[in-house]
């Protein structure tokens, strides 16, 4: 193989990648980066293998069994700390602040985020589409005709809504569904990749920070779920003038995509490292060498950009 051009030289090649046409139970191209749904609505993990990986048989293997030790159950707990009563110009609505923390360790990363009455019907209703059945002895707390802004009944849907999350919590198929994770993350990394868009990388890299591990926690069994909300922090520093920071938010999604070489993300975030590992004066060659052999076994039309890749999430 011939030495690597660094990059900015006459013969630096850049990215080259594309989106993966999606099937209906995968995300639209605008959404969370997940897998195909699987046949008991959780998230099947293998989806992002790729076919053309170098790995051998046996190498394979291992890597399966490696992954399925990570795959163990993340036991969260949710809490409804506090509710308080917001007025608009036109409206009036409760908003609960929920936190959520891993059970069984100490978890310096609780998320705390909050949601109105009217979000955790709308889960309800998605949830009732695909899961009628699992959780049909779950019980949802129904909007009361008067007095919805009592102390009293606020008070008393606050811990409803609290078993609520626990109970969809305990059944497998719908913690790994999108709908629910969806409801725990989707407001905030849509706002997040919104100031991405925008250039608000200050704002942007404090919603990443806040939502990823919670993200992770809910995805443990799938890593590359987490791949693009890392891309966007590896944005965020980068822009931001911290290039060590973002390399390690590189080297963090990388991880999530070993053995998936066919993943829309591989070739330009792997491009993007490069660029990065050379500026900081760490090794870029074996990163280069990883980009252009993934390029000879899955070549592509035409590159794109990590940014270009990133941005487009969310947008709906």
């Amino acid at each position: 193989m011939a030495s690597p051009e660094h990059p900015g030289s006459p013969g630096w090649t850049g990215p080259i990648t594309q989106c993966t046409a999606r099937t209906k139970q995968e995300a639209p191209a605008t959404g969370p980066d997940l897998p195909h749904l699987g046949p008991d609505g959780h998230l099947d993990t293998h989806s992002g293998l790729s076919s053309n990986s170098s790995m051998t048989t046996r190498e394979l293997q291992q890597y399966w069994q490696n992954e399925k030790c990570h795959w163990k159950h993340v036991k969260l707990l949710f809490e409804i700390a506090s509710a308080r009563i917001e007025e608009r110009k036109v409206s009036k609505f409760v908003v609960y602040q929920i936190i959520v923390i891993q059970t069984g360790s100490f978890d310096n990363n609780k998320a705390v985020l909050e949601r109105r009455y009217s979000d955790f019907a709308k889960l309800q209703k998605a949830l009732l589409k695909t899961f009628r059945e699992e959780i049909e002895d779950v019980e949802f707390p129904r909007k009361h005709l008067t007095g919805n802004f009592a102390e009293e009944i606020i008070c008393e849907r606050r811990r409803a809504l609290q078993d609520y999350l626990g109970l969809l919590y305990a059944i497998r198929c719908v913690r790994r569904s999108r709908e629910f994770l969806d409801f725990l993350t989707r407001p905030e990394l849509r706002e997040a990749f919104g100031c991405l868009r925008a250039g608000q990388y200050p704002r942007a890299l404090e919603l990443l920070l806040r939502v990823l591990p919670l993200q992770e926690k809910l995805t443990a069994h799938c890593p590359a779920a987490a791949v693009p909300a890392l891309c966007a922090v590896l944005l965020c520093y980068r822009d931001l003038d911290r290039p060590a920071e973002a390399f390690a938010a590189g080297e963090s999604a990388l991880q999530r995509l070993q053995a998936r070489e066919g993943h829309r993300y591989y070739a330009p975030l792997l491009d993007a490292m490069v660029r990065l590992a050379y500026a900081l004066g760490k090794d870029f060659v074996s990163l280069q060498e990883r980009l252009e052999e993934s390029q000879l076994r899955r070549p592509m039309p035409r590159g794109i950009t990590l940014k270009e890749l990133t941005v487009r999430e969310y947008l709906h």
